[in-house]
């Protein structure tokens, strides 16, 4: 009954539930899991794990693609089943348990974690559970909406685990793009010179005799969480596209711009929504998260071809998709992270990245991790794979956090994820900073003038000019630069 999705037939033979799949996985183990952000991750054996845990206990680290849907890490946490976590996850009840010192957590760049694996820098992946659409006859497999790290995992794991879900339609077959570089130290080049280059093949290498199970399943992927774009978020929008479209009026850009790359959430959206009302044509992307706003803009034609590492969209556009996906099929490539954020494509391609920050200092340093400096909120993911070799870096967020007893603009960040170095753009919904060609006196001038609300402007001028009286390339009153974060702990608002 299975011979449409298990092509090879003598796995049949080691089909089993997840719950049996589970008890392959034993304490202390290393355990990878296909998914990068909510998409195409184990949706039957690591939960059946999770539940598995709470009567026999054990511990595991674990590593994926990116972050695990329907609350895997949190079963996974709350089962006291975590020893170690890499290399991003987005679970509240993950977070906590990461905050309190009870899991410990590796924050990587998403495009480093397969390469960090094969140079042996972390201990040999004991068991992988990879997500397929189907298993071909010569045993490879057909992935189903993310690549992500699954490759290399099935490539360096002592033994596969293996769940089949047929939820997932099979005219997802040729969709995916699998490129093996090789190893150090004869690496070959990444020959990708346009959004649209093919350069692999369609499915994943498997050693069958490294299959140990099968599972067979039937579930969608859980759904993004987006918001509708606000007040805030359009601003933002604006103000970028107005950007753009200057950048095309002066001769710096076309109107396809160069490839775009946005990172996830609610303020990205809704940037990507706004290069609908923008006067662009033919645009591409190269990016690793494919989301609601990306097939808008194809639907909408501005859009021609986009390349990524998963699907995660929200329900409503789930089913619009993939029940209409040879719509899309032909305008769609998915990649491994190692490839989709790789230094060498990036750069080649001059892509224009966008991501979002938690907090951006007023030289331009961007905190895009911790919360006050040592609480993380999810990870660093691939924005620093991309900001680092961009053509033009953009960082996003609203001027003010929490109702407004946060600033998001600060003397000086918490915690430092990317320089100033790595950062040309900052946009606030009150304007934009263009930090291109100026040193870190006129940044600051800058970002003060353009990001910052004005219930802490006047705050961030005076802090400013008291600096420049010390001196100094990049001005600070050193024992007064975190004194935001003081006075919100000591009185609940950064506010004077």
């Amino acid at each position: 009954m299975y011979s449409d999705r298990i092509r090879k037939a003598d796995l049949i033979q080691k089909l089993m539930t997840a719950e049996q799949a589970a008890l392959l996985i034993k304490d202390n183990m290393v355990v990878a899991s296909s998914g990068f952000t909510k998409s195409g991750d184990s949706k039957a054996v690591l939960p059946a794990l999770a539940e598995r845990a709470k009567t026999d206990p054990l511990k595991i680290t674990l590593m994926t693609g990116a972050s695990l849907g329907y609350g895997t890490d949190g079963a996974l946490a709350s089962a006291d089943a975590l020893s170690l976590r890499l290399p991003f996850q987005v679970d509240p009840i993950l977070r906590k348990a990461i905050n309190a010192g009870k899991v410990m957590f590796i924050d990587q760049h998403l495009g480093e974690t397969a390469n960090l694996l094969k140079a042996n820098n972390f201990p040999k992946i004991d068991i992988a559970v990879l997500e397929a659409a189907m298993i071909e006859d010569d045993g490879s497999i057909v992935l189903t909406t993310s690549v992500g790290n699954s490759a290399a995992f099935a490539t360096l794991a002592n033994e596969i685990i293996i769940e089949v879900n047929t939820a997932v339609d099979l005219s997802i077959c040729g969709l995916h793009d699998i490129f093996y570089p090789g190893e150090y130290p004869n690496r070959s080049e990444i020959p990708i010179v346009a959004a649209n280059t093919r350069i692999g093949r369609t499915t994943v290498h498997i050693d069958s005799n490294k299959i140990v199970g099968i599972v067979m399943t039937h579930k969608k992927d859980c759904p993004a969480e987006i918001s509708e774009p606000d007040e805030t978020t359009k601003a933002i929008a604006k103000h970028l596209v107005d950007f753009f479209t200057n950048e095309v009026r002066i001769g710096n850009l076309t109107k396809s711009l160069l490839p775009l790359q946005a990172g996830i959430g609610k303020v990205a959206n809704a940037v990507l929504d706004g290069f609908r009302e923008g006067d662009f044509e033919n645009l591409t992307m190269y990016s690793e998260v494919l989301q609601d706003s990306t097939f808008d803009l194809l639907d909408s034609g501005k859009m021609t071809f986009v390349s990524g590492s998963s699907i995660t969209v929200s329900e409503a556009y789930y089913d619009r998709i993939f029940n209409h996906f040879d719509n899309y099929k032909d305008k769609i490539v998915l990649r491994q992270q190692s490839i989709s954020n790789a230094a060498e494509v990036i750069r080649r391609l001059g892509v224009i990245t966008m991501n979002t920050a938690l907090e951006c200092d007023i030289y331009g340093n961007v905190n895009s991790t911790h919360v006050s400096g040592t609480h993380m909120m999810n990870g660093i993911g691939g924005s620093g794979d991309f900001a680092r070799n961009a053509y033009l870096s953009v960082f996003l967020t609203s001027s003010t956090a929490k109702g407004g007893v946060i600033s998001s603009i600060v003397p000086m960040v918490s915690h430092v994820d990317h320089t100033e170095h790595d950062v040309d753009v900052i946009v606030t919904e009150q304007g934009l900073a263009d930090l291109r060609g100026l040193a870190p006196r006129q940044r600051a001038q800058v970002i003060i003038e353009n990001c910052v609300h004005p219930d802490y402007r006047a705050q961030l001028k005076d802090y400013f000019e008291r600096a420049l009286e010390r001196g100094g390339q990049t001005p600070h009153l050193l024992e007064e630069a975190f004194s935001w974060y003081t006075r919100l702990r000591e009185t609940g608002t950064m506010k004077l």
